[in-house]
């Protein structure tokens, strides 16, 4: 396919995106050239963009949450067909070789890319992607809504894995991944308490509103002990609070990519088998199974649309904390 398409284009970190016209990429044979109808804003975009990930490829397209049609599939690649509606997340390509492949364990490749990262992403009006990464999505979800999904849903549906089955469970940061792991948690049958910005009013009513049993600010300790707390706000100091507030035994999940630096803390709120982890990535695996569930709670995003040029109103929208659910660009402009 020939021409020109749109695109939303970092060249140095710290810098707005640039609304520039890019040729309209060609496909390899492994990979399918993909119409994007939606891309949602991460908070991995913002760490992008303000250079907290340091070595992007430059000039860089971002967005890893796409929604998208199949154009063109590659001369090796079967089972997606034009017309098709996929998803494209955050793991763009693994080499299927190394040990981490070999167990099961993609999300930790040695030479592991990323969509919008190490590959030009979904701030665009076409985009091309490895054909083992692209997910048949649910047709019961609009372009908008499924965006988050992508990315806010399969991390946090990975780190309530990592977290254990334990029934109290705490949120630190509601935002996009929050507010759709809720809904899974609460499909289970868990109690969640939802820990927001100090004083962040509206978000802890919108926790509750979702279902959050209490919610309050990130300095507070709950009303009870928690068996796992998932943090999804990058404040490294919340790990020693989030540990404070878990039970003997619990979990807390670092659930972003980047975090600012965790302060020294008293061994005596760590002791007792209580454990931090992170989480990394994500798996082919985790979107299947992910893609099942979310229509089955079912899973509803909430979305604040944006067209493609203001993806960096988009950004700052999400900097400052003045998204409700997740930011979505329509890169179409049909919803």
């Amino acid at each position: 396919m020939t021409g020109t398409m749109r695109a939303m284009v970092l060249h140095a970190a710290g810098q707005p995106l640039r609304e520039e016209h890019l040729p309209i990429p060609e496909p390899g044979p492994e990979q399918v050239l993909l119409k994007v109808l939606a891309c949602a804003v991460c908070r991995t975009d913002l760490h992008v963009v303000d250079g907290e990930l340091t070595s992007p490829k430059l000039p860089l397209v971002p967005g890893h949450e796409i929604v998208a049609t199949v154009v063109t599939p590659g001369e090796q690649v079967s089972g997606l067909t034009p017309g098709m509606r996929v998803g494209v997340p955050w793991l763009g390509w693994s080499c299927g070789q190394c040990r981490f492949c070999r167990s099961g364990r993609e999300n930790l490749c040695d030479t592991a890319r990323f969509t919008g990262y190490d590959l030009d992403g979904g701030f665009a009006e076409y985009t091309v992607a490895d054909a083992r990464f692209c997910f048949p999505l649910p047709s019961s979800y609009r372009d908008l809504e499924a965006a988050p999904l992508m990315c806010a849903g399969l991390i946090g549906f990975r780190s309530l894995r990592m977290a254990g089955e334990g029934p109290r469970l705490g949120l630190y940061g509601f935002g996009a991944a929050a507010h759709i792991l809720i809904q899974v948690a609460r499909h289970q049958g868990r109690k969640v308490y939802a820990f927001t910005r100090k004083g962040d009013v509206q978000g802890q009513a919108f926790a509750r509103e979702l279902g959050a049993v209490w919610a309050g600010g990130s300095e507070l300790l709950p009303p009870e002990p928690l068996d796992a707390a998932i943090l999804f706000a990058p404040v490294g100091a919340l790990v020693p609070a989030a540990l404070r507030a878990v039970d003997k035994g619990g979990v807390v999940v670092c659930g972003g990519i980047h975090m600012s630096d965790i302060p020294a803390f008293p061994y005596l709120v760590l002791w007792e088998e209580r454990v931090v982890r992170s989480v990394a990535n994500l798996t082919r695996m985790d979107a299947v199974d992910f893609l099942a569930l979310a229509p089955r709670v079912p899973v509803r995003t909430e979305v604040q649309r944006f067209p493609l040029a203001a993806a960096n109103e988009a950004l700052q929208a999400l900097r400052e904390g003045r998204v409700r659910g997740a930011a979505v660009l329509d890169v179409t402009g049909t919803g």
